[in-house]
């Protein structure tokens, strides 16, 4: 399916058409701040409901799924199709690699707001389980995808001690400030276990994390220093909580 046309969240038709960042339904006159791709997996162990997650009901343009046997088949993919303001819609958080890579190619520097209980800092070599999904962030700033001074991790609780030394290496913190200053654009990538388990439904929950309306600030702060280039929720499961939670995060960010 081409990302200028897709299916309507409310009339159900496929006339939803790109009109700058966003979509208006040529049916029934709805306008969408973003086009949804979704990335239904999870490149880990025991990874199928985060997986399903993808699948969340939220009210955005369906313009595409990418399902594909290899990590580089789905970044590259993803890449590729991504509408002018993507919504991308994972499975783990190895889909933001596919969503960062694509738009840092029509920015001249793209930062990355990365809100995650976990740095998605490891490699395989310093990986303690293997699993792709604690890595994506690094492999971004290995290639050269975004620099590090361009990156805020905030609500991270929970950093490999290979994380700690590679964020202390590197200058990276939570500063918006910092990371955002004299960018052209911001991708946020939220994993929804950045949130209290209290109040998500996620795979991998951690002990004390930030309030829904810590979360909702942190967003409002973002887009006030920085033009939203796309966004990307991930970690979750298929549940309405998560849907309720997702819906009200988006808006916080002006989608």
């Amino acid at each position: 399916m081409s990302a200028l046309r897709a299916r309507c969240p409310d009339c159900r038709t496929f006339t939803a058409v790109a009109v700058g960042p966003g979509y208006e339904c040529h049916a029934c006159g709805r306008e969408f701040a973003a086009g949804l791709v979704r990335v239904p997996r999870a490149w880990g162990a025991g990874g199928e409901g985060v997986a399903d997650g993808a699948r969340l009901e939220l009210r955005y343009p369906d313009t595409g799924v990418v399902e594909r046997e290899t990590l580089e088949e789905q970044t590259v993919e993803l890449a590729a199709m991504l509408p002018e303001r993507p919504l991308v819609l994972g499975g783990c958080c190895c889909a933001h690699v596919g969503a960062v890579r694509g738009l840092a190619g029509r920015f001249g520097r793209l930062a990355v707001v990365w809100l995650d209980a976990h740095g998605d800092l490891n490699t395989p070599e310093t990986s303690p389980s293997g699993n792709l999904w604690g890595m994506p962030l690094r492999m971004l700033l290995d290639d050269g995808v975004v620099a590090p001074s361009d990156v805020a991790l905030v609500g991270v609780r929970n950093l490999d001690p290979p994380e700690q030394d590679y964020v202390r290496e590197k200058g990276i913190d939570d500063s918006l400030e910092r990371a955002l200053a004299d960018v052209d654009a911001v991708y946020v990538a939220l994993d929804l276990d950045v949130l209290d388990p209290r109040d998500v439904d996620v795979l991998v929950p951690e002990p004390d994390g930030p309030t829904v309306d810590r979360i909702a600030a942190i967003l409002e702060e973002t887009i006030a220093r920085a033009a939203l280039a796309g966004m990307g929720v991930t970690g979750h499961f298929r549940t309405d909580k998560n849907a309720a939670l997702a819906t009200r995060l988006l808006a916080s960010a002006g989608l």
